[in-house]
């Protein structure tokens, strides 16, 4: 029996929404990138983008455990002397929560042509409302 390949016309991808209210950052940032890769169907191919389209709400309510909150540090780098800046987590939630969860995401996608492409299907969202309705999407819950 030959081993089933998709044709690159032939992947049709489906919307999903995801409430991140209460979910561990970790644990949503794993299932959704499983998502965006497509790990979840049967036609995944390591080669090819099979996934579907993700759309994260409540960003803002993510839960991190432990120290997270105070003790972890995102450093950025504007490319002059003494151009590092670091920000808490506190400090990215108060202003852009939404890159938390990107961050987490794109940390668990292939550093490649193929992961550029994938991350593009993340949308991310402060609130519980979203532009995305005519989609269609379906509710995916997260396992806590």
């Amino acid at each position: 029996m030959k081993t089933y390949l998709p044709k690159a016309s032939e992947p049709v991808c489906a919307w999903h929404v995801i409430d991140a209210d209460g979910a561990v950052l970790g644990r949503l940032a794993a299932q959704v990138a499983d998502i965006l890769r497509g790990k979840n169907k049967p036609i995944y191919t390591p080669h090819m983008d099979t996934g579907d389209f993700v759309v994260v709400i409540n960003a803002e309510k993510v839960v991190l455990t432990g120290k997270k909150e105070t003790d972890k540090y995102f450093m950025s780098y504007s490319g002059w002397k003494g151009g590092e800046r670091f920000r808490s987590v506190a400090e990215v939630r108060e202003s852009h929560p939404e890159r938390l969860i990107e961050h987490a995401v794109k940390g668990m996608i292939p550093k490649n042509r193929l992961g550029s492409r994938i991350i593009t299907k993340l949308k991310v969202y402060k609130g519980a409302e979203h532009p995305h309705a005519s989609q269609k999407p379906v509710v995916t819950k997260v396992a806590n």
